[in-house]
C-alpha cells in the first residue's frame, strides 16, 4: 500500500485533534451568552454587562435573563434560563451571592455549558459564602460546567470581540494571554494598555479560582496559536499540583511571567482578606517558580516588557552581557543594574579586543562596557557590534545610544537591522533622549529589537531572560541516575517503616538522634557510628569499643536540640572525661528543668526527657558544616533546604529552597544558589568536596522525603562536607501526630516517581524485562533505542518519517523523558544484561491526558527486533490499568490504516475500531468507567 505523503497525514492528524475541544471553548468562545441579572439601571454590573457585549460583537447571539423586564436595551429578556430558546454556551452571572446556587442549578439543567459568575460575597465574606461556593460546585459537577469566578470582573477575547466584563472599555486585540486574581488591577491594567499599546490574546479575571483555575488557563493559552506569551498577576496560587504541572509544560514554548502579591507579611494578610485564601511561604513560591520554568518579576511595566522581549529575542545561554555605548555613564549605570540582577559583565576576548583596536579611536574604553565614543557614527556601531556579536565570552548584547553632536539614531537604528536576530544572542537597545531618538526606536521595536528609555532598565531585563533560560535549562539538562544500591538492600523500606510506627504506636512525633540516623542510614545516606548508653559504665564502654576521642549527646525523646541545653559534650579522651561529661549533661538538664519548671513537674517530666546519652566518635571537623532538611509548607506540602549548617544556621541564612523529588541536575541548581557553594568546589589551596557524591546524596534524601510521608520535618545538622567524606554527623525526624489518618498527609506539589508501575514480565520467549515508568536519566537509553527502530516503525508511530537526528535531539526527548506523571505516563519496557549489566529499551507505551477533559490518548512503538513477542499488548494492558487508577473516562488512538498488528492489539483489550474522515487513519476507543 503506497504510503501516504507527510503533508496529508499531518493535515488529517491536525484535523482530528483540533475536533477535541476544550471545554473552556464555551468560555472563550462562545456562540451564545445569557446575561443572567441583565438590567436597564445606570451604572450597575448588569447593565454593563449586557452592554459590552452588544456593543462588541463577537459573533454569537446575546439572551439577557431578568423575570421583571420584558426587554432589556431594546433586546428580548426571558424570565428564566429555560425560556431561552437555543441552547447557551456560556452564563454571565451578576446577581446577589445568595441567589446564585440555584441559578447554577437551573442552568446545568437547561444544558449550559459553562459561567462566569461576577457576584461578590462568597469564600472573602467567610464561612456562609463558603457554604454558597459547595453548594456551587456541587450543582455544576453534575453537569461538567466550567466556572470562572466568583468575585471577578470577567473575560475578554479581544480577537474574536467577546467582552464579557462590567469593564469600560475593550482591550486591544494582541498576543498576551493576561490572567488576573485582581478585578481592580485589571482595569489599572487596560488603562495602561492603552498608552502602552499592548494588546491581549485573552484577558481574563480570575476572582476566587472556585473551579476553573491557573492549570486550566494555562494549558488553554498553551494551546492557543494566538498567544505567545502568559502574563499573571497572582495573589494565590491555589492548586499549586495543577499550576506546576501546566506551567512546566508550556513554559517550554511560551514565557510565562508572574507578578506575586503578597511577598510582605503586611501584603499577605491583605491579599488574604481579599480573595479569602491564604498565602504560602514567598521563599517556597519563589522556588516553585523556578521548578516549572515561570519567569517572577517585581513590577507591572516589568511584567509586560518581558513578555515583549521574550517574544522578539532568543534567551541567552550565560549570563555575560556586552554592553557597547557611546557615553561612559550610562554604560556604568546598565552595569551596576546587571550585576545587581544576577548578571555578569563579560569580559572581551583578546580576539575581539585586537579587532575593535583596529576599528575605534585610541581612547575607547578597551574594555566592557565598550565605549564607542561620543562621536560614533552609525558605521562604527555597525562594525563594533559585529565585532563584539562574534565574541564567545558573549550571551547578549545591550547598544546605548545618546544623542550627541555627531550622533544619528535613525540612521544608526537602520544600519542594526540586520542584527536584529543573532542566532541565539538577544540584542536590546537603549535609545535615550526622547522625541529626539523616537523614529530610530520605531525603527528598532518594528524589526524585533526590544528598546528602552534608560540603559539600566534594558540590563535588568536581560538578568530576567538569563533566570528564565536558567530556570527551563535546569529543568530539562539531562540529569544521571541516583546510585542507589539495591543488591544490598538500600534503601531498607522495611527498616524504616518498623521505626517509625514504633514510635506512633508508642503516641510520640519525636524520633531519638539514634532512630533518626537509623533512618538515614536505611537509605545509604552515611551516619557517624552511635551507641545508646542508658548509665555511667556503658557509656565508658560504647567509648572504649568506637575508640577515642568520643562525643557525649543527651539520649532523650522529647528535647531535640541538645545544645540548647547543655546535652553535647565533645572530644573526650578518656574514661573519666566520659564519666564527667555523662555527669555534666544530666546535671545540666535538671538545672535547666529547675529554672523552667516547678519541682512536681520536673519530677514528672526529668525521667521522660533523660534518657541516658549516645556516645558516637570525634570526627574531625576538617571540611564544612552544612545543612539539609525537609518541612511542611501550608500550598506545596514537603519543601527541601540546603545551606551551611552548624550551630548558627539560623544566624547566617545561608540556604536554598526546593520542591522534591530532585535529581541531580536539580541538586546541584539547589546548591548553586547558596554562598557555600562556591568553598565546596575548593578555595584557597583547599580540595572540593565530592560534588557528584553529594548530588547524589541530596537525590537520596529527596527520595527518602518523597517515600516516608509520615515525616514531617527532618534535619541532618550538620552534614560534615570535605574531599574526603560526607557524614551525618546528628539527625531530628519529627512525625506527623498520631491522631493524623494515612489520607490526610500532604500530597506532594509535584508528583513523584510513579514506583507502584515498576513490574517485572516475561517476552514469550522467555527473555525477562521490566516494565517501568521512563525517567529524564533514560535519555541516553532512549538515544540507543531509536537507533534501532526501522523506517516503517517510525512511520507507523508517528504517521511520517524523521530523520534519526531529529529524533534523538536532546529538545525533543525531554518532551519523551521529561514528563510530568500528573499528565501523563510513558511505560517502558527495560532488558538488562546479566553479563555485562547494560541496560536497552524494547519498547515504549506512552498515555498523555487530554488538556481539559477526562480522556487520555496513547501510543506504543516497539523495537523491530523485539516485535510479535507480546510486549505491546502488555504495555496497552498496564496504560489501561493506569487510566483506571487515574479515574479517566476514555482512551483512544488514532491508528494508521495500514497498520493491522495494532489494531489487532487494541481489538483483544475491548477497544472499538472505527474510521474517520481520512480513509488513511482510524480511531480505536475503549470506556474505562
Amino acid at each position: 500500500m503506497q504510503k501516504p505523503t507527510q503533508s496529508s497525514v499531518e493535515r488529517a492528524y491536525d484535523i482530528l485533534r483540533t475536533e477535541k475541544a476544550n471545554p473552556l471553548d464555551a468560555i472563550f468562545a462562545p456562540k451564545s451568552v445569557a446575561v443572567i441579572g441583565a438590567s436597564e439601571k445606570t451604572g450597575s454590573v448588569g447593565r454593563t454587562l449586557l452592554w459590552n457585549l452588544i456593543s462588541n460583537p463577537f459573533g454569537g447571539t446575546v439572551f439577557p435573563v431578568n423575570p421583571k423586564r420584558h426587554s432589556i436595551l431594546g433586546i428580548k429578556a426571558y424570565p428564566t434560563i429555560f425560556d431561552v430558546p437555543e441552547l447557551v454556551d456560556l452564563a454571565v452571572i451578576a446577581t446577589p451571592a445568595p441567589t446564585v446556587p440555584d441559578i447554577i442549578a437551573k442552568c446545568v439543567d437547561a444544558g449550559v455549558k459553562s459561567a462566569i459568575i461576577l457576584s461578590a460575597g462568597f469564600k472573602e465574606a467567610g464561612t456562609e459564602g463558603v457554604a454558597l461556593e459547595q453548594q456551587i460546585l456541587e450543582q455544576a459537577h453534575r453537569g461538567k460546567m466550567r466556572i470562572i469566578g466568583p468575585n471577578c470582573l470577567g473575560v475578554m477575547s479581544p480577537r474574536t470581540g467577546l467582552n464579557a466584563t462590567f469593564a469600560s472599555t475593550m482591550a486591544r486585540p494582541g498576543n498576551v494571554g493576561f490572567i488576573s486574581q485582581s478585578g481592580a488591577l485589571c482595569t489599572a491594567i487596560l488603562d495602561w494598555s492603552f498608552r502602552e499599546n499592548v494588546g491581549f490574546s485573552a484577558f481574563v479575571s480570575l476572582g476566587s479560582m472556585l473551579d476553573v483555575g491557573w492549570g486550566d488557563l494555562i494549558y488553554y493559552l498553551g494551546d492557543d496559536p494566538h498567544t505567545k506569551s502568559i502574563v499573571i498577576y497572582m495573589e494565590s496560587i491555589g492548586n499549586a499540583r495543577a499550576f506546576l504541572s501546566a506551567a512546566r509544560e508550556v513554559a517550554l514554548t511560551k514565557p510565562i511571567i508572574v507578578i506575586k502579591a503578597g511577598r510582605t507579611e503586611a501584603a499577605a494578610k491583605a491579599a488574604a482578606s481579599h480573595t479569602g485564601a491564604l498565602t504560602g511561604s514567598d521563599e517556597v513560591l519563589h522556588a516553585a517558580f523556578r521548578r516549572c520554568g515561570v519567569l517572577r518579576v517585581n513590577s507591572i511595566s516589568d511584567l509586560f516588557d518581558m513578555a515583549e522581549v521574550l517574544a522578539k529575542q532568543p534567551r541567552p545561554k550565560g549570563p555575560r552581557l556586552t554592553i557597547l555605548t557611546n557615553a561612559g555613564g550610562p554604560g556604568v549605570l546598565a552595569t551596576d543594574a546587571l550585576i545587581a540582577a544576577g548578571g555578569e559583565i563579560a569580559t572581551i576576548s583578546e580576539e575581539t579586543s585586537v579587532s575593535l583596536n583596529q576599528l575605534l579611536p585610541t581612547h575607547w574604553s578597551h574594555g566592557n562596557p565598550i565605549d564607542i565614543l561620543g562621536d560614533a557614527d552609525p558605521q562604527r556601531y555597525t562594525q563594533a557590534l559585529e565585532i563584539a556579536a562574534k565574541d564567545p565570552n558573549s550571551d547578549g548584547l545591550l547598544v546605548i545610544l545618546t544623542p550627541q553632536a555627531m550622533t544619528d539614531p535613525t540612521q544608526t537604528a537602520e544600519q542594526l537591522k540586520p542584527y536584529a536576530q543573532m542566532a541565539s544572542k538577544p540584542i536590546l537597545a537603549s535609545w535615550m533622549g526622547g522625541a529626539d531618538v523616537a523614529a530610530g526606536e520605531m525603527i528598532l521595536n518594528r524589526h524585533h529589537i526590544p528598546t528602552y528609555p534608560y540603559p539600566d532598565t534594558a540590563a535588568r531585563m536581560f538578568s530576567y531572560m538569563w533566570q528564565s533560560s536558567y530556570n527551563l535549562r535546569g529543568i530539562y539538562e539531562t540529569p544521571v541516575m541516583p546510585a542507589l544500591d539495591s543488591s544490598s538492600g538500600i534503601p531498607d523500606r522495611n527498616c524504616v517503616e518498623k521505626i517509625i510506627q514504633s514510635a506512633r504506636q508508642a503516641q510520640r512525633t519525636i524520633l531519638t538522634e539514634f532512630e533518626s540516623k537509623q533512618i538515614l542510614a536505611a537509605y545509604g545516606i552515611p551516619v557517624v557510628a552511635t551507641c545508646v548508653a542508658k548509665s555511667e559504665d556503658q557509656a565508658i564502654q560504647c567509648a572504649e569499643t568506637i575508640g577515642y576521642p568520643v562525643v557525649l549527646k543527651l539520649f532523650s525523646e522529647i528535647i531535640t536540640h541538645k545544645t540548647d541545653v547543655g546535652g553535647v559534650q565533645l572530644n573526650l579522651k578518656d574514661a573519666e572525661a566520659v564519666q564527667h561529661a555523662y555527669r555534666t549533661i544530666e546535671s545540666s538538664l535538671n538545672e535547666k528543668l529547675q529554672h523552667d519548671l516547678c519541682k512536681d513537674a520536673m519530677n514528672r517530666v526529668s525521667t521522660q526527657l533523660f534518657l541516658g546519652v549516645t556516645v558516637q566518635p570525634m570526627v574531625k571537623m576538617g571540611g564544612y558544616e552544612l545543612i539539609i532538611g525537609s518541612s511542611l509548607d501550608a500550598q506545596f506540602g514537603p519543601v527541601l533546604l540546603f545551606g551551611t549548617g552548624g550551630q548558627l544556621v539560623e544566624v547566617f541564612h545561608d540556604r536554598a529552597i526546593a520542591l522534591p523529588p530532585l535529581n541531580t541536575t536539580l541538586a546541584r541548581r539547589m546548591m548553586e544558589q547558596t554562598q557555600i557553594y562556591k568553598a565546596l568546589k575548593g578555595v584557597r589551596g583547599r580540595k572540593s568536596v565530592d560534588m557528584v557524591a553529594l548530588e547524589q546524596l541530596m537525590v537520596i534524601f529527596s527520595q527518602l522525603v518523597v517515600e516516608q510521608r509520615w515525616i514531617k520535618e527532618i534535619d541532618v545538622n550538620p552534614l560534615l562536607a570535605s574531599s574526603e567524606q560526607l557524614i551525618a554527623l546528628d539527625a531530628r525526624i519529627i512525625l506527623h501526630e498520631p491522631n493524623v489518618k494515612e489520607e490526610q498527609l500532604p500530597k506532594l506539589a509535584i508528583r513523584p516517581y510513579p514506583t507502584q508501575y515498576v513490574r517485572k514480565w516475561t517476552m514469550r520467549d522467555g527473555t525477562p524485562v521490566t516494565i517501568r515508568p521512563i525517567r529524564p536519566e533514560d535519555e541516553p537509553l532512549m538515544v540507543q533505542f531509536h537507533n534501532t527502530l526501522s523506517e516503517q516503525s517510525v512511520y507507523f508511530r508517528y504517521f511520517h518519517l524523521i530523520k534519526l537526528q531529529s529524533r534523538v535531539a536532546h529538545e525533543r526527548l525531554t518532551r519523551i523523558c521529561f514528563i510530568d506523571y500528573d499528565r501523563e505516563i510513558a511505560l517502558i519496557a527495560e532488558y538488562q544484561n546479566p553479563e555485562t549489566q547494560t541496560r536497552k529499551i524494547l519498547a515504549v507505551g506512552r498515555l498523555s491526558k487530554i488538556h481539559g477533559t477526562n480522556e487520555a490518548e496513547f501510543a506504543i512503538v516497539v523495537c523491530d527486533r523485539y516485535q510479535c513477542q507480546g510486549i505491546g499488548t502488555e504495555l496497552l494492558r498496564r496504560l489501561l490499568q493506569v487510566s483506571r487508577d487515574e479515574q479517566l473516562s476514555t482512551v483512544t488512538a488514532d491508528i494508521l490504516a495500514d497498520n493491522y498488528a495494532m489494531q489487532k492489539v487494541c481489538e483483544k483489550l475491548g477497544f472499538h475500531i472505527e474510521r474517520t474522515d481520512d480513509p488513511t487513519v482510524v480511531k480505536a476507543q475503549i470506556d474505562i468507567t
